[in-house]
């Protein structure tokens, strides 16, 4: 044997005997890609002709009216489909595939400044209690808009109260929601400081926050208010003669006290680290994904593999973002309503995931529907 061939042999069987490297980790799947249909379940429309079908929550609890996993959805605009005068909220039972009519808000309630518009700012606590916000309008205009509040009803719909104050105005945005039971913590993004009528140019003002409320429930008794923090602010809002308002709306929490804001006048997602604990503003916090497939992010949640799930308010689709990376995975389209351009544009708004993680829920404003994708 020669030298060359002896230290061959002998490589070789050194390389045999060394452990093999580790393959690559294999990154998450997409959500996204495991979605195969999305259909129609109901109409959102209840006896009073509401419209415009904003807020979805999916109930933790079964209480009163409701039963676990139901859905309920909160409607904008009234039966002549002006803007910022909805009052109700519907129910969606997935086991009897049925709507009926949870809760009917008095539209010249006392202690909501300016009236009733319920937008996507909705949550139901473990407790039982439903939170939804008011951005209202006289006339379906920003020019007539209130100052508003957030509703507090029980389960069985009626109001229990309102929670207003300087920091409350025009509460918009869905809320990112920590429940303990007896205590509980809201993100709600307000848009609503010095907006006034809508023009063809209205000027972006960067006044928009996200307000966390501390909340405490004392057994049998609505939900106090114990402490309530501006952690975010500067964002841009735009009063729109087609869409009302422009500003921040999606909130989702994600790992190690993060607070993702979708921001729709900027085109981005931005992240509000110590959220939580923070005692003052974190501004506009840090952008982690910007344009791309993002046509004005409106709502936002969280998936159960850590990713973030937002529709577009300017095409019918949802786009899928890893926020580690700031990575946009996939864009899919669920609204191709070609009477709009690009088509679905304006027609998604408020997103929840299903109980099962398998899916999510959405609505079609352009057929006033609740749909679900799996």
């Amino acid at each position: 044997m020669t030298r060359n061939t002896l230290f061959a042999s002998l490589g070789l069987a050194a390389a045999l005997l060394l452990p093999a490297a580790p393959a690559p980790a294999a990154e998450p799947a997409g959500f996204l890609s495991r979605i195969r249909h999305h259909h129609t379940l109901t109409s959102t429309v209840p006896d009073n002709g509401d419209q415009n079908p904003y807020a979805i929550v999916v109930a933790p609890i079964a209480a009163g009216k409701i039963q676990k996993d139901d859905v309920l959805v909160g409607n904008f605009n009234d039966k002549s489909n002006l803007q910022g005068t909805g009052s109700t909220i519907v129910i969606y039972r997935p086991s009897t595939k049925k709507m009926s009519l949870f809760a009917e808000v008095p539209r010249n309630l006392g202690g909501c400044p300016g009236g009733i518009g319920l937008t996507t700012a909705m949550t139901m606590l473990k407790s039982g209690w439903v939170i939804v916000g008011s951005l209202p309008s006289k006339d379906g205009t920003t020019a007539t808009k209130g100052q508003g509040c957030l509703i507090v009803l029980d389960s069985e719909g009626h109001v229990a109260g309102t929670i207003t104050g300087p920091n409350i105005n025009g509460p918009w945005g869905n809320m990112a929601v920590i429940d303990k039971g007896a205590t509980a913590t809201l993100f709600v993004s307000n848009t609503g400081f010095d907006v006034g009528a809508a023009t063809d140019d209205s000027p972006v003002i960067k006044l928009a926050t996200v307000l966390r409320l501390e909340l405490s429930i004392p057994e049998g008794k609505p939900p106090v208010v114990t402490n309530e923090t501006v952690v975010a602010s500067g964002f841009g809002q735009q009063a729109d003669k087609s869409v009302f308002i422009i500003g921040p709306t999606g909130l989702a929490l994600g790992a190690n006290d993060v607070l993702y804001v979708a921001d729709a006048i900027g085109n981005r997602i931005d992240e509000i680290r110590e959220a939580t604990t923070r005692t003052t503003s974190a501004g506009v916090g840090r952008v982690i994904t910007q344009d791309g497939l993002l046509k004005r992010p409106l709502a936002l949640t969280t998936l159960p593999n850590g990713h973030l799930l937002t529709t577009n308010g300017l095409n019918g689709q949802v786009v899928e973002i890893d926020p580690v990376g700031g990575r946009q995975i996939a864009a899919r389209w669920v609204n191709t309503n070609k009477a709009q351009t690009p088509p679905g544009s304006g027609n998604l708004f408020g997103i929840a995931v299903t109980p099962e993680g398998d899916g999510f829920y959405f609505v079609e404003d352009d057929v006033n529907t609740l749909a679900l994708a799996r």
